[in-house]
């Protein structure tokens, strides 16, 4: 077997260029995230493979309907994915699993959630969000460990939006499970 110089070289070329192209993006802009358990079904299963964009909140604040991935307040080694509810400034309303928002304008916005599996109707609390807060939902309600069990999420705790699903192929698409809903 003769040994090629140019296939070599030209191997080693498209590594590094391969190297100095994927780690900048894997560690600026954006990172896999797999999905674990049920909080989010039917919106996301577990196992989906998703990508959450890094870059998008340093230029725009979350928005309501926005699925995110963060770091759990009070043990930030963990990672969550859920769906932005309430954004600051807002009092979230929960009243037997009915979700409405309390803008600060004191104009009230009821949400309509087609994604959610079940409601969670035993659930009653009022949550009055301060700067830089948000309060998030998972869409499977009845399982889900959300802002309902460990509270506002603050928002240097946001790591990205899911901008796309890769797995299953089936389910390959941008902005997944993106809910339009009426923002104030």
């Amino acid at each position: 077997m003769k040994f090629n110089g140019d296939a070599f070289r030209d191997t080693l070329t498209f590594l590094i260029l391969a190297v100095i192209i994927v780690i900048p993006i894997r560690l600026f802009l954006a990172q896999p995230f797999v999905v674990e358990g049920a909080s989010m079904h039917p919106t996301f299963e577990s196992g989906d493979y998703l990508i959450v964009d890094e870059l998008v909140y340093h230029f725009e604040t979350p928005r309501r309907g926005e699925i995110i991935v963060f770091r759990l307040p009070g043990d930030p080694k963990k990672f969550l994915i859920k769906r932005v509810i309430g954004l600051p400034g807002e009092t979230v309303r929960i009243d037997h699993g009915v979700v409405s928002i309390i803008t600060p304008a004191g104009a009230t916005l009821k949400l309509s959630e087609p994604y959610v599996v079940a409601e969670d109707a035993t659930y009653t609390n009022d949550t009055t969000l301060g700067q830089d807060q948000y309060f998030v939902l998972g869409d499977n309600r009845p399982v889900s460990s959300d802002s309902r069990v460990w509270g506002i999420l603050p928002r240097a705790n946001i790591i990205g939006r899911v901008d796309a699903r890769l797995l299953p192929a089936n389910e390959f698409g941008f902005l997944p499970g993106l809910s339009h809903q009426p923002q104030q």
